[in-house]
This record gives C-alpha cells, sequence and structure tokens, in this order.
C-alpha cells in the first residue's frame, strides 16, 4: 500500500522545529483574498509518487463544482473545501522563509506557497487569523458537481479532487465516455514526443483536498536511472515517479473542443495522482495532434505491473 503519511514528504511541507506559525482562516473566499495577495510564491502540491512546482502568483483558485481555467504565468490550484481543513502562516526562524500551508483533517499538508519576496512576508502578517483548534469549521462552500459518469472533463478532475478518485475508479465501467487503460512506460515516451514536436499539453497533480495544474510547452524532459520522470511544462516543473504509479488510463471526456483524451496516473491504491491533456482552448491543430497522439498509444497487457 502507498504511504500516504507521506504526502508531505516534499521539501518543506513539515515545517521546522525553530519555527513559529499561525492559524489563518481556510474558508473562502477569506483563503483566496489570502492567497492572491501574494506576488512571488512557490507554490507546490502532490505526494510520494507525482508533483507539481511553479513559482509565480496565484490566480483565483476554485472551488470543486466551479469553472476553471489554467492561464499562462497564474498559478491554478483547484481545492475541495470539505477537505481543507486548516490553513497556516509559518515562518522558519533560522532562515526567515516563510509558507503558507494547507492541512486537511489528519494534518497532511495538501499544498504549500512559499513566499519568495520580503513584501510578501510582510503582507503575510495582514492575512485574517483565527483562534487555536480553529478549522475550516461550518458548511463547506462547494458549488453543484456534476456527475462523473456522464460529465465533462471538469467533472472529472473533480471526482477526482474529491476522494483522489477511488470510488470513480472502482465503479468505472459505469462511464460513459471512452476509457482504456494504456502502458505507463509510454509516458515519458509521450512527454519526450511533446517536446520534440512542440505540441503544448496541460498537466494536473493532486494531493488530498488540493489539485494545481499548469499549461504550455514542454521545454525539457529527463529521466532518472530509478524511474522518476521530470518534465517543464511552461513556467512549471512536473516529477512522476513511475515506480509508484500502477496504472494508466486513456479516458475521453467532452472539453472545449469536443472530446478530448486525458492519461490518468493512479497510484497502487488506485488513486489518481496527476492527468496529462489540453485544457481548455487550444488551437484545433493542437487539439488534432493530441488526440492523434493519445489514439496510437497501445492498450495495457492483462498482466499485472511487476513491481
Amino acid at each position: 500500500m502507498a504511504n500516504h503519511d507521506s504526502w508531505c514528504s516534499f521539501e518543506g511541507c513539515c515545517g521546522r522545529r525553530n519555527g513559529t506559525a499561525r492559524l489563518i482562516d481556510a474558508r473562502m473566499p477569506e483563503l483566496a483574498r489570502c492567497l492572491t495577495l501574494f506576488q512571488y510564491v512557490q507554490a507546490v502540491t502532490g505526494g510520494p509518487v507525482a508533483r507539481i512546482d511553479q513559482a509565480g502568483s496565484y490566480a483565483v483558485p476554485s472551488l470543486r463544482g466551479e469553472a476553471f481555467a489554467v492561464r499562462p504565468g497564474s498559478i491554478a490550484l483547484r481545492i475541495d473545501s470539505a477537505g481543507v481543513d486548516t490553513a497556516v502562516v509559518a515562518r522558519d526562524e533560522d532562515t526567515g522563509s516563510v509558507a503558507l500551508r494547507l492541512l486537511d483533517a489528519e494534518g497532511r499538508t495538501v499544498h504549500q506557497g512559499r513566499l519568495l519576496s520580503e513584501g510578501d512576508r510582510l503582507l503575510s502578517g495582514l492575512a485574517r487569523t483565527v483562534d487555536a483548534g480553529a478549522s475550516a469549521a461550518g458548511p463547506p462552500v462547494v458549488p453543484d458537481v456534476p456527475e462523473w459518469e456522464s460529465g465533462d472533463q471538469l467533472a472529472q478532475l473533480d471526482a477526482v479532487l474529491a476522494d483522489g478518485g477511488a470510488a470513480r475508479r472502482e465503479a468505472f465501467h459505469r462511464y460513459r465516455g471512452e476509457h482504456r487503460p494504456i502502458e505507463v512506460d509510454v509516458v515519458p515516451a509521450v512527454l519526450d514526443h511533446v517536446c520534440s514536436v512542440g505540441l503544448p499539453i496541460g498537466v494536473a497533480v493532486f494531493a488530498p483536498a488540493a489539485m494545481q495544474a499548469c499549461g504550455g510547452r514542454v521545454h525539457v524532459t529527463d529521466r532518472t536511472v530509478g524511474g522518476r520522470v521530470f518534465a517543464a511544462v511552461a513556467e512549471s516543473s512536473v516529477e512522476i515517479d513511475l515506480a509508484g504509479v500502477r496504472a494508466c488510463h486513456l479516458v475521453r471526456s467532452t472539453a472545449a473542443h469536443g472530446p478530448t483524451s486525458a492519461l490518468e496516473l493512479d497510484d497502487e491504491d488506485g488513486r489518481c495522482v496527476a492527468v496529462i491533456t489540453q485544457f481548455g482552448m487550444v488551437g484545433e491543430d493542437v487539439h488534432a495532434a493530441w488526440e492523434h497522439l493519445a489514439a496510437s498509444l497501445p492498450d495495457a497487457s492483462t498482466r499485472l505491473r511487476s513491481r
């Protein structure tokens, strides 16, 4: 089984013994106001299998069920307010670094924004604080979410955001769109190909109750001997540990240009950790090239992946 206690395994998530911390209001729209206050942040979302890292400023974060867009130069964050329990601004007294962290009910860091400028560190003091022991209690603000069985691309992403997509995957025979398992090992080749031909892609990485996404051209790819794959996508860095990916599914759902393919990567617990697709309005030639590539990917063999 995957070690979900290591969701905060990326650097800086767990804080330091010599630091100070303040609880801030984790509810929308107060949290959105706080995030968009900062001008230069290193935003990180992910876990032991997949991670995304982008420096810049936040777009207004969206909630599950709301509209969603990935815009160049902005950090696109989407959260499930029912799963974000606490928000903390923490300062490391040794280094002076300050980070805002979103925590779930189990105390796991599901998203971190490290404040990179002194001005943002000062602005963090303006964030509305809450009393110790407080959380995003009360009725969560969750707009109506379409059922994933007949829903569009965003409904599929929101189903993953709710619980890692575990319930969706268990009942995936009910999905009304096209879907098929494909070989996990083709993922590095897909990234290498889109990099070499200049085909833009979109990538979403999930942690419990949080999703961070990016879109654009892949500037460089790399792969370690241990099976970790790296891709620089527009202003973001994406890292995937292929050894931790048990299955990959190609799923087609309705998006801006009609049926659009997505590669969904699952960990060994059946939770989706990353999605590679096309987000929003792209050129018709881009969409056609992506669909041609997706159609060429081989089906997965019936054998289980060797661990």
